[in-house]
This record gives structure tokens, sequence and C-alpha cells, in this order.
């Protein structure tokens, strides 16, 4: 054999050697079966996208804690009120309510003038006996003759939705400050179809309670309110005003402001 042969085969025996003793010597990685992740269930798959697509602001902290209820005894509610119930939804969804939480017209809430924020009501539809259980999370309606604006949801539990417009009787279960005392008041003027008529009664108000705020201000479907805040919030001096306020365009409401 010559010696560049020989020297060819001495270096393949070498690199086989090396190949040998590294697998051999070498730490081995140990074979692991790794299970498939568990499935996820239907309702943990809608909670969590519910979770992650909801970019509304929560609801403030629940003012419950010193709860004024009706006795469960003989089931009396604090307060009873019947009258014309309407409903509100789409124009309104997904804006602020007065209670500081967003409005959604399919949860069961309501709007009343002059109830705490927070209170706990059933209504009863007059007609088909039918009842629902709802919070007041808003202020409305401003409409004459009727006494609450129920929402989409609330509608329809009681025959309220496809009618537009119905007779109920309102219980007050529970609310979360007294019904008869306190709170906060101012009164609403409106609607006004033009700015400027708005404008114009807010300029009079202003002059006439220079110790009140005025304020104007357009709803989501168009039309214009003046708002009189009066001093302190008093009510008293809300029904002053409420009484000797008079305009050609729009009604004059009491509300509650808390």
């Amino acid at each position: 054999m010559s010696r560049p042969l020989a020297w060819l085969c001495v270096c393949a025996l070498i690199c086989v050697s090396s190949s040998l003793l590294t697998a051999c010597g070498g730490p081995k990685q140990a074979k692991v079966d790794v299970p498939p992740p568990p499935a996820i269930a239907a309702n943990e798959t809608t909670q969590e996208s519910a979770e992650t697509t909801d970019t509304r602001e929560p609801a403030p902290a629940s003012r419950n804690e010193e709860l004024h209820e009706a006795p469960a005894s003989h089931g009396k509610a604090l307060f009873v009120e019947t009258g014309m119930a309407s409903w509100y939804g789409a124009p309104y969804n997904h804006r602020r309510s007065s209670d500081g939480a967003v409005y959604n017209m399919h949860a069961l809430t309501a709007a009343h003038r002059t109830l705490p924020l927070g209170s706990t009501v059933r209504v009863t539809n007059l007609k088909t006996g039918h009842s629902v259980v709802v919070q007041i999370t808003d202020r409305g309606p401003f409409v004459s003759g009727r006494i609450l604006d129920l929402s989409q949801a609330a509608a329809k539990k009681v025959d309220v939705w496809g009618a537009g417009v119905a007779m109920v009787r309102l219980e007050v279960l529970r609310a979360p400050v007294p019904l008869n005392s306190g709170g906060r008041w101012a009164v609403q003027i409106g609607a006004f179809e033009k700015e400027h008529a708005a404008n114009k009664l807010r300029d009079h108000l202003s002059q006439r309670y220079q110790t009140a705020r005025v304020l104007c201000f357009g709803s989501p479907v168009g039309d214009w309110w003046v708002r009189v805040r009066v001093q302190d919030d008093d009510r008293k001096r809300a029904e002053e005003v409420a009484r000797n306020t008079h305009t050609s365009e729009g009604d004059i409401f009491i509300v509650r402001l808390d």
C-alpha cells in the first residue's frame, strides 16, 4: 500500500472512532411523552371570549351595604307607582348611564326620574300579568305621562317591547337610601328641536337664578335639553324653579341626580 493511501485510511479510522466515542460517552436525552392539552369546555371558551372582547367600563361598586328592603314577611313594597312604561335601546346602548356605568340594553335595568339609583324594582304589566325585576341605573323617561323607561331586555319580559308602551305597576323592593329624604335634585327641561332655543332658555335662567348652574346639552337622538342645578342641589329649590319656569317648547321635570 502506498504511503498516501495508508495515511488516508488511518485518518478515516480516527474519525469513525471519535464519532463512536462521542455517541457512547455523551449524555443521553430521555424521551418524554407529553400529553396533549386538555380540551376547553364550551362554557370556558365563552367566558374567555367575553372577558377578551368586552371593553366596557365596569359598573361602580355596589351601594347595597345599607339597603332599605321591603319586609319579606308580607311582601309589602317600599313604594308603589302605577303608570305608563316605555323602553329605550340602540341609540343609547353602550353610552354612559346616570349611575356611571355603561348602558347595556340586554341587561335587566330601567330608568326612573326620582327613585335612588341602585334601587331594585318589580315591574308588572297590568294587562298581561308578566313581571320582571330590574335595577334603576338611569334617569328618564323625559316624556310627559310616562313613569319608567325599561331596557330592551326588560321590555321583552313584560310585553312592552312590541307595544312600545304599556300600563305597569312599579314596586320598589329595596333601595340604597331612604326614599323620602336626602338626595341631590335638579330640573330638566326639553326636548328642544333646535339648539338655539335651548341656549336661549339657558341664558334666561342663568340670569334669573344666578346661584344655579344651568347647562345645555344634546341627546343621542339629536334633540337638546336644559338642566338647572340649584344651589346645594336642594329639592325645595329645584321644585321652586320648576314651578316658576314656563316654556312654549318642551316639558319640565324634577330629576334626582343620585
